[in-house]
This record gives C-alpha cells, structure tokens and sequence, in this order.
C-alpha cells in the first residue's frame, strides 16, 4: 500500500482500503451550521436590514451637518430693532452661521465685521445670506458695504447681478423683483450677470434689472435728462438713445463708453462719433473696428476716459 494516499490522498490507493471506504461513507461527517444560525445568517432579507441601518444613519449624518452649518468669519458688531439668523434672534459677537438667512425687521439694522474683509450694514426688511466670509447673497432689501479685503475677493450676488468690490464703498439695494441699484462711494465695483458687464467709479451708480441684468452706468451729476434717458434704454426702450448722445458731456464718455456694445452694430457708429467728438481717442481707433466690436478698440476706447486701464481690469479679473 502506497503511505502516500493515507496522509493526503496523492499516492496509488489500495483495493481494500478502497472497500472500507466505501462501506463507511454513509457514516462520513458532514459540517454544516445549526438550522437556527443558518436562519439568521443567510435570510434573505438579511440586506435588506443592513442597507437600512447605513441610509438611517447617513441621514442622521446629514441632518447633523445641516443643523449646524460652519460659522463664518462674519460677527454682529451692532443691533438695532430685530433682527435673525434662521429662527434665532440675533446677539452681539454671534457668528453668522453659513447657509442661514439672516433678517431684519421692518424698523430693524445689523452690522456685521470681518477683521480680514470689511464691515458691512444691513438696512431694514432685509435678507442676507453668508455662504463664506467672502461671499454673500442679498436676496432683498439693502446693504452698505466698506470692503478692505484685496480687490477681486468680495463678492455680493443678488437675482440679477454681481457685485465684485474691487476696492471700495458701495451701497446696494434690491427690490423684492429681484431689480436693483449700485451705487460706489469710493473705489470701483464691477457689475455682471450673463456676460454683460459694468465698471462703476466712485461717484456713479448702475440700474440692474432681473429681466437684462446690469445697466448703463452714470455719475450722479450727469444731466437729468440724460438719467432719465439712460433709465429709459435700460427697459430696453431703443428711442432713448438719441436723448443719450444728445445729453452727454465728455465726463459722460463713461456711459458712451458701456452704451457702445450694448446697440445694435447699425448705431455703434452713431455712438462712436458722439464719443469721439467728446473725448480725445488714440489715432489708431477707427469707426470701422469701434463698428465691428474690434475688443483692441473698444480697450482703447476705455483708456482714452482717463479712468483706470484696461491692464488693471485685466489684472482683477477673477471667474466665480
């Protein structure tokens, strides 16, 4: 007999050892687990349980998560009427938490501070959300905002524009429609949504509608029937236009400047003569290119306002 098949069963086995094998398998051992632990391991909807257990507990996870939002680095520095962060009454010192609206009543104003951003006051009947604390969402009512972060960091969204503070003071409004108003008391502000844009100085204020976004910019001691015209182009009434260029002095060149490529190519010409005849452009601008939209043209343009380049936009540019 081979000792091989007796230890593992690799060798040539013997007849006989053959013969006992067979007469004693029925009595072979057989492992298997006990029917009640069977029941309880393999059920079939044993999964299902689990699956269970593991969405309850992500859900608890995220009502966790949602219940208490990250503050901001936004405090309350003042209180005056009511005034709320979701169903909480505001308090000094209180961090303004992400996420939450925060409200003022019909008689109520808030201050908040951000030793790293600025200060900003929120004026009466107002909603104001803080989604970080270098980005907030006015959804109504108005704001006063004294930005000493770098430029291009601060942003202030509403329904139909974008405030980017690019070194300023500014107070924004906005109407229960969505409609609002920028007006810059220092610095610059860029406006845009959809890709329209408006750079706003110091001294002038821009119209935002939620139906075509930011409008012709002003400064506030442009001739008021050149304010009522611009307030007029901007609800897309086209006959303004001529009480635009009629109405416009050469500090206006700003509005000249933005009305250029927001007319149809057949009146840009018309737009470009009332420029040129206002303010002093490089010789190498021509009618044609202002026509055509030529983008070196339209910067040379805006360098011949006497305002800041078009190398310093560039320089502020950000994507949000």
């Amino acid at each position: 007999m081979n000792e091989d098949y007796l230890w593992d069963r690799s060798g040539r086995p013997d007849p006989e050892i053959q013969r006992l094998e067979e007469t004693l398998a029925p009595f072979r051992y057989h492992v298997r687990p006990p029917s009640s632990l069977a029941g309880r391991l393999f059920h079939p909807w044993r999964p299902a349980i689990a699956a269970a257990i593991l969405l309850a507990a992500a859900a608890a996870l995220w009502r966790f998560q949602m219940a208490a939002p990250p503050a901001t680095q936004w405090q309350v520095a003042s209180i005056e009427g009511q005034a709320h962060f979701g169903s909480r009454p505001a308090a000094i010192d209180m961090a303004v938490p992400g996420g939450q609206a925060v409200r003022t009543g019909a008689s109520g104003h808030l201050t908040l501070f951000a030793e790293d951003t600025g200060r900003i006051d929120l004026g009466p009947d107002s909603i104001l959300h803080a989604s970080s604390s270098r980005k907030l969402a006015l959804e109504r009512g108005g704001l006063h905002a004294f930005i000493w972060a770098r430029p291009g960091q601060f942003v202030v969204e509403t329904p139909s524009a974008r405030a980017i503070d690019l070194g300023c003071e500014y107070t924004l409004n906005v109407e229960t429609s969505g409609s609002g108003r920028l007006h810059v008391t220092m610095g610059w502000v860029a406006f845009q949504y959809s890709g329209r844009e408006s750079f706003i100085p110091a001294g002038a204020q821009c119209a935002t509608s939620i139906r075509g976004g930011p409008g012709l910019p002003f400064f506030d001691d442009a001739p008021e029937p050149l304010q009522r015209a611009v307030a007029a182009f901007d609800e897309n009434d086209g006959s303004a236009l001529a009480a635009i260029l009629a109405n416009s002095r050469a500090r206006d060149g700003l509005t000249l400047w933005h009305l250029l490529m927001r007319v149809p190519a057949k009146e840009r010409g018309r737009v470009f003569e009332r420029l040129a005849g206002l303010v002093k452009l490089p010789a190498g601008v021509s009618r044609e290119a202002a026509v055509r939209g030529d983008a070196h043209a339209i910067d040379l343009c805006w360098d011949a306002l006497g305002l800041e380049d078009t190398d310093w936009w560039r320089g502020w540019e950000r994507k949000w």
